[in-house]
């Protein structure tokens, strides 16, 4: 799933910064801020117990259904239905008047805004509407909600008319929402570890959790992640919010790392309260804090090493010219040796 600030292809510099740096045993790992859950699973890939968080509702549910499971579901309450085929054929004759995505983010008589064909949108309703009446009903679990959830929020990014996020979309069609949207079956990494996902502030968790190790991923600036991705926030919670301008943005709480006034009090705040014996921190050196501020700032939690790599846009494996600008990662070990 393209995720802006998505660590996919960080991924072996964050596993060589914990071999150049620790010694012991890391069993449990925390991902505070887990996006996509991209480091979420590939912490699990590994082997180890993952606790993952985020503040927003969709990663949640797009990470509580990969790392909660260690199998893929079977839906026995489904018992004779071929689930993807289900829903990959369902059909889009509802009500259209509790259809709400197509309501507001597809052209109709009451509405321009140009996210979805009209088809894919019904489509979102259709499946968003059944997956949450088998629950009600009973016919699956909590658990196959949300993995069914989570392989609905990984398809609509290949249907959506956008540029990469939501906060605003393209005025022509792109050729990618004439596809039909395809419901697929998502990886679950066999572990054998019981990995916990939460929705909460991470500030809040890290009062109640201990860690071996902590990767944290704040915001870097001041575009927020609740706003580039409100759409996908409503599929997932599908609580038919009031909404307002252009692109129908629903209410979101703004986080403390998306301002430079209250950014440096958020991380002294997260790290006041973390119990981990060592944390990682992404970011860049184009950040809301510099990387002087940043050295400092960590500096007073435990000993700090910082390493810088070319900056890579979304996924893209072409460093972006801009030049100095350059990803970041801090290693702190918390008990200062």
């Amino acid at each position: 799933m393209r995720f802006i600030g998505g660590k996919s292809l960080m991924l072996n510099q964050i596993d060589s910064v914990i071999n150049e740096n620790i010694n012991d045993d890391i069993s449990i790992v925390g991902d505070l801020f887990c996006g996509s859950g991209v480091v979420s699973q590939h912490f699990k890939r590994q082997g180890k117990k993952v606790i993952s968080n985020d503040i927003m509702y969709m990663s949640y549910a797009l990470v509580r259904g990969m790392t909660e499971l260690n199998t893929t579901p079977n839906f026995d309450g489904l018992s004779g239905i071929d689930v993807f085929e289900y829903l990959n054929n369902i059909s889009t004759e509802i009500d259209k008047s509790t259809a709400f995505i197509y309501k507001n983010y597809a052209p109709n008589d009451s509405c321009n805004r140009m996210y979805f064909q009209p088809n894919n949108a019904l489509k979102i309703d259709a499946v968003r509407q059944q997956i949450a009446e088998w629950l009600q009903n009973k016919k699956i679990t909590e658990s196959e909600y949300y993995y069914l959830l989570a392989c609905l929020i990984s398809a609509v990014p290949y249907v959506a008319n956008i540029t990469g996020v939501y906060a605003a979309y393209l005025k022509h069609w792109d050729k990618r929402t004439y596809n039909q949207l395809q419901i697929n079956p998502i990886e679950i990494i066999n572990s054998n570890k019981t990995c916990k996902s939460y929705n909460m502030d991470a500030i809040e968790l890290c009062k109640s959790q201990k860690f071996d190790l902590v990767y944290i991923d704040t915001p870097y600036n001041q575009r927020e992640y609740s706003a580039n991705y409100h759409i996908l926030e409503t599929i997932a919670k599908y609580d038919m919010p009031a909404i307002n301008g252009v692109t129908g943005m629903r209410p979101y709480r703004k986080s403390a790392f998306c301002s430079k006034s209250s950014v440096k009090q958020a991380f002294e705040s997260l790290f006041h309260n973390l119990q981990s014996k060592y944390a990682i921190v992404s970011y860049n050196n184009e950040g809301l804090l510099d990387t002087k501020e940043m050295i400092s700032l960590f500096n007073h939690f435990g000993t700090v090493k910082l390493y810088e790599y070319p900056y890579r846009r979304y996924k893209s494996k072409i460093p972006n010219n801009r030049i100095g600008l350059k990803e970041q990662i801090y290693f702190i070990n918390l008990e200062g040796e």
